[in-house]
């Protein structure tokens, strides 16, 4: 025997259908897989999916009886959905709690595809009458929204981006339109879904609801606007009688989606192997809390995630802001100050004498920009400051500070622009604007689609005020690039920044 075939007798078996009964019982999943049959489709097979709808919908099948089964869409890399399907479509999450962790193995998934190889099918799922929901989870970019477009102020869909404009070039040759090559060939998550939603309109199908789960204000309205914006713009002829269509049979509601989701590390998969005792290349890890707020305007049946503690309001907007601004607007604040400051996690920003007391003040400094009849500020700065202390998070500053140019637009600016105009002091916002600069030096940048034209904002500007005024001007805030008490302010934050201190 060699010493490989040693090895791979120790290893554990992998995750599968055939080693479920191996498990542990309490790590088994809630419901046969076998019992399920593909009545959602979800496009965007990253950890947060499998952490948040992928949880909810299996319960909701589980406690209902109800076959609730999702077929879950990769819309780039091909590894997650092969992963997946090397495991018959399961896989662990584990609950990071704060005196230990609880793992379990999840059965939600009917299949996993990849958008542009697995084309022919997405577009069979979405033509389905037996799929009567569509989610989706392709973060902020994945909607190729001009910058700061209001959904009822016009389009919203950027024509112009390199993957929409080939998208669009490509429905003139008749891609999206019955089966064919070309068809396969859309690229992006938008494109896709409006060729298969057009599908649906001319086979006269059943009513289907799209459902964006990602953290954009309006986000049911911005994603029906911007499919509706590539249909028009598209080189189907047909189209203005499936826009017709869509306008009853298609319901894009608006959501607010919240969980912590850490990137899973060779640590996480450790643990997985050694509480199921077998392995597991998909596993996904999370904090205790959760929450999902839905408006209930479905045009047709839907899981019933109520009975898992899903909330159905006749309006999101109130969460929804409440959320982006004062989880995601504390999230990107800590994300930023505390890697000035040299830390490296959540748990260990709020591990400082300027931490707690920064949320709390930040999400004060906020509530008055909130509308009526969401979470209590107070109440709800609390409950994150409990939520951010968890030390088994390990979540990575690095990944929240991601992006940066996409989420502040949504996270701060609004906010900032009313307490401005109001004359409301707004000395919070500027150490984290001050924070979000600093971080922009090309030295020190996160991943950012926006990377070289912020590079390009230091190198142009050598005066701190300067620097900060082209960067508000490069998030399209032209408006606060000219507010020179707010520019003075922001730049006059940066040195203490560069000393490593944090002044809330």
């Amino acid at each position: 025997m060699t010493a490989s075939d040693r090895t791979d007798r120790a290893a554990p078996p992998r995750l599968g259908r055939a080693t479920l009964h191996r498990l542990p019982h309490e790590c088994r999943p809630a419901i046969d897989p076998d019992a399920l049959r593909t009545r959602v489709v979800h496009f965007g097979l990253g950890a947060f999916h499998r952490a948040h709808q992928a949880v909810w919908t299996e319960q909701a099948a589980a406690r209902s009886g109800e076959p609730w089964g999702i077929t879950a869409v990769a819309p780039r890399s091909p590894a997650a959905a092969g992963a997946l399907r090397e495991q018959d479509l399961l896989y662990s999450f584990t609950e990071r709690r704060p005196d230990g962790a609880a793992t379990r193995v999840v059965a939600a998934l009917t299949g996993a595809l990849v958008m542009t190889e697995d084309a022919a099918r997405v577009d069979a799922l979405l033509a389905d009458p037996e799929v009567t929901v569509v989610t989706l989870t392709v973060t902020e970019k994945g909607y190729h929204r001009l910058a700061g477009r209001d959904p009822r102020e016009g389009p919203v869909l950027d024509r112009a981006a390199p993957a929409i404009a080939a998208d669009l070039e490509r429905t003139a040759t008749g891609a999206g339109i019955g089966a064919g090559s070309s068809a396969g060939r859309l690229s992006t998550v938008v494109g896709r879904l409006a060729a298969g939603l057009a599908a649906r309109m001319r086979s006269g199908a059943a009513p289907l609801t799209v459902v964006s789960c990602d953290n954009m204000a309006d986000n049911g309205a911005v994603l029906g606007a911007a499919v509706r914006d590539f249909i028009a713009a598209s080189g189907w002829p047909d189209r203005r009688t499936v826009l017709d269509r869509m306008a009853t049979a298609v319901a894009f509601p608006g959501t607010v989606v919240d969980r912590i989701v850490p990137a899973t590390t060779d640590t996480d998969l450790a643990r997985a192997a050694k509480a199921l005792g077998q392995r597991d290349t998909a596993a996904v890890t999370g904090e205790p809390y959760r929450s999902w707020v839905l408006e209930d305007s479905f045009a047709a049946p839907r899981p019933p995630w109520e009975l898992d503690g899903a909330l159905f309001v006749p309006d999101t907007t109130p969460y929804q802001l409440t959320k982006l601004r004062l989880l995601n607007g504390c999230h990107s604040a800590l994300a930023y100050l505390g890697s000035a400051a040299g830390r490296t996690t959540v748990a260990e920003a709020l591990d400082t004498d300027w931490g707690a007391p920064l949320v709390r003040g930040l999400c004060a400094e906020l509530a008055p920009t909130l509308p009526p009849g969401g979470p209590d500020p107070v109440a709800y700065a609390a409950e994150l400051v409990t939520r951010f202390r968890n030390p088994a998070m390990d979540h990575q500053l690095r990944q929240i500070a991601t992006d940066g140019s996409l989420k502040l637009p949504e996270r701060w600016l609004p906010a900032l622009r009313t307490l401005r105009a109001a004359g409301t002091p707004t000395p919070l916002l500027e150490v984290a604007l001050a924070g979000w600069v600093y971080a922009t030096h090309p030295d020190r940048q996160a991943a950012d689609p926006a990377a070289a034209t912020l590079a390009d904002c230091w190198r142009g500007h050598p005066e701190p005020t300067g620097t900060v005024r082209a960067l508000l001007t490069a998030l399209g805030a032209a408006d606060l690039a000219d507010d020179t008490a707010l520019t003075g302010a922001v730049a006059a934050r940066l040195p203490a920044l560069r000393a490593g201190r944090i002044e809330v």
